[in-house]
This record gives structure tokens, C-alpha cells and sequence, in this order.
């Protein structure tokens, strides 16, 4: 890139002006003294191909996507990655060459955040229970599958939602019933929540947890509130848990050091920085 050039990146959805990448991002590139600008960009559907395939000529070198445009994103993208595809959705464009390249790094900052917070968590020991199946639980089911974690104990409120993703993923992914989630829990070494039950202002959680013993480790995608149901149940237990604010912020390292050239550190100043508001 010329010298003058200054690599602009953002964030697209529709809403957009939600989203705390620019915050997240921002603050890296204020830590590393790096001239560039990360910002919310509110692309309506029909705008969205045309909007996308310009971005380059407007000084953008790559931007995440979120919500609705995670799979079509993959549509329009020239190069994807292997992952991108198992997922089936991406979250993170690079534009270099003239070509859109696609990845999805949810799975990564999810396997990072756990790594981070439980250096010790040890995936291969035993089943993991993912309950949910939306996005969310494909991207980390691909990283749990990654990690060595031999079987998924899959579970979600559409039983049908659940098998689709069983007959994506093959025979390491066994189906159960929702009603059935508070006894899965017995089975399992890792228990994540990748539904949005327990959000502020959501559902609430219901299911059983007297089956919660100290050797699982716990964490929740949800991070706001930080302290969910389950983690508060899950650490009565004296379960390890782990919070879902740094999966938002390891999501993002890969972007970051693809567009602007540094990788970047999730450090607890940045997560009180995103906790502030």
C-alpha cells in the first residue's frame, strides 16, 4: 500500500450503529499509533453487493460482517476459507489483489477466549454440550472439533435446527432433546450457551443445572450482562467458568492484523474499556 494511502475497515449490518467493533478497534489503533479508521457502515440488503465490491476503490482494505450478511457475504466473496465454508457464514473480508476474501474467525475467538481465561481447560477429556443451534454453534462447533473434543452432546429448542447441524457434522455430534439438556449436563466436560437466552432484556434461561460438578468448565456467549444465570449457577457448582465478552474481542485479532498490519492484544484494559459501555 502507497505511503499516503490511510487502510480504512469497518463493519456492516443493518442496524449497524450497535456494534462496539469501531470502539474495539479503535483502541488498538490508538495503542499502536497506526494512522487508520474502523467504522459502522449501515448498508441496506439491496445495496449490499454493489456496496461491497466498491469498498476497495474507496480505500477499504477488508471489514467484518455481521448480521444479516454472514452468508451472503460468502456468495459474493471470490477466495474462502475452508472453515468459512464449514461454517457456512463469514464474518471477516479482506480485499487484496482485486479479490474479496472471506474467513470466519467466531470459532477461533471462541477457542482464544477460553484458552485465555482457562489456560488449563483441557477439550480432549471429555464430550462438550453446545446448546443452541444457530450460527453461533456451528462456528464453535467447528473449534470444539478442531480442539480435540471427541463427541458434541448437541442440543437447541427446534430439534430440527439441531439435526441439520448433526448431518453437517457427522457422527461426533449426537442429538438430544431441550427437555433433556439439564440431564446432558452429567455427560459433558465443557458446557457452552450459544444461545441468546439470559441476554439482557431476553429469554431466560431455564434449563436444569443440578447436574453442574466442579470438574466442567463453563462459559456462556452472552456478555451482557457478563455474569449470566448459568455462569453464576455454573460457579455455585465450582465450576471453571469463562465470560463471553473476549470471544467478541479475540474474533476480532485476525481482522485487525490482516487490514492494519499488527497483531493486536486483548488485554483486560481493553475489556473494561468495552465493559464501560
Amino acid at each position: 500500500m502507497s505511503e499516503h494511502k490511510i487502510p480504512l475497515a469497518g463493519v456492516i449490518g443493518c442496524p449497524i450503529s450497535h456494534s462496539k467493533s469501531p470502539r474495539l478497534h479503535g483502541h488498538w489503533l490508538k495503542t499502536y499509533g497506526i494512522a487508520g479508521h474502523y467504522v459502522h457502515l449501515h448498508i441496506e440488503k439491496e445495496d449490499f453487493p454493489d456496496a461491497l465490491r466498491n469498498m476497495p476503490k474507496l480505500g477499504f482494505v477488508g471489514c467484518n460482517v455481521t448480521i444479516p450478511y454472514k452468508i451472503a457475504a460468502l456468495e459474493i466473496a471470490d477466495v474462502i476459507t475452508d472453515r468459512a465454508s464449514m461454517i457456512g457464514a463469514a464474518n471477516t473480508l479482506t480485499f487484496r489483489d482485486g479479490k474479496i476474501y472471506a474467513d470466519n474467525t467466531d470459532g477461533y475467538g471462541f477457542t482464544a477466549n477460553v484458552w485465555q481465561g482457562e489456560p488449563d481447560w483441557k477439550p480432549d477429556l471429555g464430550p462438550a454440550l453446545v446448546l443452541g443451534a444457530g450460527g453461533a454453534a456451528r462456528a464453535i462447533i467447528v473449534a470444539l472439533l478442531d480442539s480435540g473434543v471427541p463427541e458434541i452432546i448437541l442440543t437447541n429448542r427446534t430439534r430440527a435446527n439441531a439435526e441439520a447441524l448433526r448431518s453437517d457434522f457427522g457422527a461426533k455430534v449426537r442429538v438430544v432433546e431441550w427437555v433433556n439438556a439439564g440431564d446432558a449436563i452429567a455427560d459433558a466436560h465443557t458446557i457452552v450457551n450459544t444461545t441468546s437466552l439470559g441476554m439482557k432484556g431476553g429469554p431466560e434461561f431455564k434449563v436444569n443445572l443440578d447436574k453442574l460438578r466442579a470438574d466442567q468448565l463453563v462459559t456462556d456467549i452472552v456478555y451482557t450482562p457478563l455474569r449470566t444465570h448459568l455462569l453464576n449457577e455454573a460457579e455455585k457448582a465450582g465450576c471453571r467458568t469463562v465470560d463471553g465478552l473476549g470471544m467478541l474481542l479475540h474474533q476480532a485479532v485476525p481482522g485487525f492484523e490482516r487490514w492494519f498490519g499488527k497483531r493486536p492484544e486483548v488485554t483486560e484494559e481493553l475489556r473494561q474499556l468495552m465493559l464501560a459501555g
